[in-house]
């Protein structure tokens, strides 16, 4: 029994959620930024004025620089983010559900370790399958199994996911 007159020990604070996003290694981050963009109906991330204020001050060289979608854009990372998801309006960096996609040598070479599920409604997976067929997707297998019936395709460079 604690003494009523004896110190209490404070709670200790719930740690905060973290902020997270999905990082995936590509070729060619811009293209995989317009098919998943696409494919999931989010935003492309527009760093342009952060880009142009670091250029401005020689904080950025010129060579990390392309342009995409008629404004100046990272050659080697961009992103896409949920339209309704808050972001920074100063650096176009979204703060919610996020997918950053950076440029890497290799090419990739066996099967993910991690991927990503889409879900349609119901009774509207053939016409989604058309959908990111039409995007550049590729049917790798369908899947029926006690547990269910899905799609498993692939991204432009070979990303298997599961379209359920």
């Amino acid at each position: 029994m604690t003494h009523p007159s004896a110190p209490q020990s404070a709670p200790t604070p719930e740690p905060a959620p973290l902020h997270w996003k999905l990082v995936v290694d590509t070729a060619d981050p811009h293209a995989q930024a317009d098919f998943w963009g696409a494919a999931l109906n989010y935003v492309v991330e527009d760093h342009s004025s952060l880009i142009e204020r670091l250029l401005s001050v020689g904080a950025a060289p010129p060579e990390l620089v392309v342009e995409s979608h008629g404004r100046r854009a990272w050659r080697d990372a961009t992103g896409v983010r949920h339209p309704q998801d808050p972001y920074e309006e100063e650096t176009g960096v979204g703060l919610g559900r996020r997918l950053l996609f950076q440029r890497v040598p290799e090419p990739k070479t066996v099967k993910n370790r991690l991927h990503i599920d889409l879900h349609t409604e119901g009774g509207k997976r053939e016409a989604e399958v058309a959908r990111l067929t039409g995007l550049g997707a590729t049917v790798v297998r369908e899947v029926k199994e006690p547990s269910g019936e899905w799609v498993v395709m692939a991204d432009p460079e070979g990303n298997e996911f599961c379209l359920h």
